[in-house]
């Protein structure tokens, strides 16, 4: 009797352990995806995406490539975010148009440290953005998942927001929801409309911007 017990006790013991031991693991939960790219609905690339969710924040990371409109090959883009979606960090890793580049940015408060090396050349750069910017390297579309991992299928009157196009330059922007569909978010960028398609968990299923004949598809 007391041998059986014994090991109840330890078999509860070993349980607790357990719980105690995953409940004092770090939360970490990673979303993956394949986005399909199409110029005048031809398939011109790809774009493998990560996004990462944890205590401290967001990581989103992504490979790729494309042939048309121009030839981009992503080796690693890295954007990292606060639990607030203000990003905090970007690396960029590829060529563009034959050219290879990389740049490195650091973001505290709205101020961006940026340093870039193209053909050779280091070229370091301070500039001062709204704190709450969204980073959309161009043409890299996975970026617009910090938008809808944000605002998911929202409601409600049109927000005024920022986008800035790392390295370049910081443009203001309108998301308001499409009027029959909560779940598509249309974006006016400068003379650009930007339509992106999302569901209840912001994953993002597709990016459309017709002035671009360019489509973007979650492959399922």
């Amino acid at each position: 009797m007391l041998r059986r017990i014994s090991v109840v006790s330890l078999v509860i013991f070993i349980i607790s352990t357990y719980i105690e031991l995953q409940a004092s693991l770090p939360f970490k939960h990673t979303e993956k995806g394949t986005f399909s790219i199409y110029f005048m609905d031809e398939k011109v690339g790809f774009e493998e995406y990560s996004w990462t969710e944890s205590e401290r924040g967001f990581e989103l990371s992504v490979e790729g490539r494309m042939t048309k409109p121009l030839r981009l090959e992503i080796e690693r883009m890295t954007i990292r975010l606060d639990k607030s979606f203000i990003p905090t960090y970007f690396y960029l890793k590829g060529t563009m148009s034959g050219v290879a580049q990389e740049i490195s940015s650091v973001i505290s408060e709205g101020q961006v440290q940026n340093r870039i090396k193209v053909s050779g050349q280091d070229q370091r750069s301070t500039i001062k953005i709204r704190r709450d910017a969204f980073l959309l390297p161009n043409p890299i579309f996975s970026a617009y998942l910090a938008i809808t991992k944000k605002f998911r299928c929202m409601q409600g009157d049109p927000l005024d927001l920022s986008a800035y196009i790392i390295p370049q330059t910081e443009i203001p922007f309108s998301l308001l929801p499409h009027e029959e569909e909560a779940c598509v978010l249309l974006m006016q960028l400068g003379a650009s409309q930007i339509e992106l398609r999302t569901n209840e968990s912001g994953t993002l299923q597709s990016v459309y911007i017709p002035s671009q004949k360019l489509r973007v598809v979650l492959d399922q």
